[in-house]
């Protein structure tokens, strides 16, 4: 009988799942899409719990040896004044900061280091068309080469699909989930960074407006919320009318939003949020954002992916070591990723209902608001500084943080001990 996994994209939680599943002598295939990891992610951040992993995984060296810019604090702007949301240093963490690291160095090392396994393959170029099935038991994929375009086939015992929130394993498995409307899009783009400006992230809200941006040492990551549906209704009005509300939102963008020569500057994201009701059916598992698209409220979406693989590799490699074909396992998974999921999408669905669809119905050209002084929760936020540890505890370690199994963990520098 097969013991073997086939994992269905390789961004945070295929990369991480697979690695783990190397490690319980597990024989498994990577296939992501793409020849390499050089794209321009819009997540490229590391939180405490993934950090903690790493230590417990043996990588800890090997990730700070990576050029990054690491938060303490998450800051909001608001009218009246700026306030603290966040303080990771409140945390019992050994690691209590935000890595900011692009994207696809943190996935190198989670592919340099999975390589080291006598039992791990990554294919690139790998695009997945279809599954296979015998009866009502799926068993494994059909790829194809997109530089070749020769197509294969991979049989597996069990296949995971960690291909996002567009997966085709989800589609072709045929698992509907429940659809949760969004009032807002998000239109990324990037603006210089000059020594003199604030280190880290920050938040800007008020009526009619939101906007958020992420040090990236030389570089402002920025994201500007628009009403859903509300992208072409922006570019239709010109590039710089775009300028203009980034520069009146946040008067340190003044002198440097000419960057944004036109739209080609500018990338829209579809924000979605979902749940599928069940994750998995003979054969096939779907974690990550295949399973729960997230808002991008809070920048949860990388660190519950990586809660996701972590899990589902505690139950999988002993299972699969095992030869099970039960789909016991992969209900346990879903069992115990499901309440830390639907929580915080409840959290984002409040935000978005009591605070983003209301600020964002007002007219983004109106003058932009000039209170001298910060609504009543900021202040009760100043009085009691360490109230910041909920959110901190909630954006960097998540509601059930997920440790390394224990057969998965190394010490820096060892080499590996025998498999499970």
């Amino acid at each position: 009988m097969m013991n073997n996994a086939c994992v269905v994209g390789g961004g945070p939680a295929g990369m991480v799942l697979g690695l783990l599943l190397a490690r319980a002598g597990v024989e498994v295939t990577v296939l992501e899409k793409h020849a390499d990891f050089l794209r321009d992610f819009r997540g490229d951040t590391v939180h405490p719990s993934t950090l903690e992993l790493l230590d417990e995984l043996g990588l800890g060296e090997r990730f700070d040896a990576i050029p990054q810019r690491r938060i303490q604090s998450v800051r909001a702007l608001l009218d009246g004044g700026t306030i603290q949301i966040g303080n990771f240093a409140l945390l019992k963490s050994a690691r209590p900061y935000m890595a900011l690291v692009p994207q696809w160095d943190f996935l190198d090392l989670l592919a340099a280091a999975a390589a080291e396994e006598p039992t791990f393959t990554l294919v690139r170029n790998a695009e997945v068309t279809g599954l296979l099935r015998a009866d009502d038991r799926v068993t494994g994929v059909r790829w194809k080469d997109r530089v070749t375009g020769e197509e294969h086939t991979l049989e597996a015992a069990l296949t995971i699909g960690c291909d996002g929130r567009r997966s085709v394993v989800r589609e072709e498995a045929g698992l509907r989930g429940r659809a949760f409307g969004v009032p807002m899009d998000v239109e990324w783009f990037r603006l210089p960074r000059e020594e003199d400006d604030p280190v880290g992230g920050m938040g800007r809200f008020t009526r009619g407006h939101f906007a958020v941006m992420i040090d990236r040492g030389d570089y402002w990551q920025c994201a500007y919320l628009v009403r859903k549906g509300g992208d072409a209704g922006l570019r239709a009005l010109g590039i710089d009318t775009l300028r203009r509300r980034m520069a009146r939102l946040i008067p340190l963008t003044a002198d440097r939003v000419g960057a944004l020569t036109s739209w080609d500057d500018v990338s829209m994201l579809d924000v979605r949020l979902d749940r599928l009701r069940r994750w998995f059916r003979p054969g096939v598992l779907l974690i990550g954002d295949a399973a729960h698209a997230m808002s991008p409220v809070g920048g949860v979406g990388i660190n519950l992916a990586v809660a996701d693989a972590v899990a589902a590799a505690r139950v999988l490699g002993p299972a699969l070591r095992a030869g099970s074909d039960s789909v016991v396992p992969l209900a346990r998974v879903q069992a115990r990723r499901w309440i830390p999921t639907a929580a915080i999408q409840a959290a984002q669905r409040l935000a978005h209902k009591a605070i983003l669809g209301q600020a964002l119905g007002f007219d983004p050209d109106a003058p932009v608001s000039e209170a001298t002084e910060l609504p009543a929760f900021a202040r009760f936020m100043e009085r009691h500084p360490g109230l910041q540890r909920i959110p901190a505890r909630v954006l960097g370690l998540g509601l059930l943080q997920e440790h390394a199994p224990k057969w998965a963990r190394r010490p820096a520098g060892k080499p590996a001990p025998a498999a499970v």
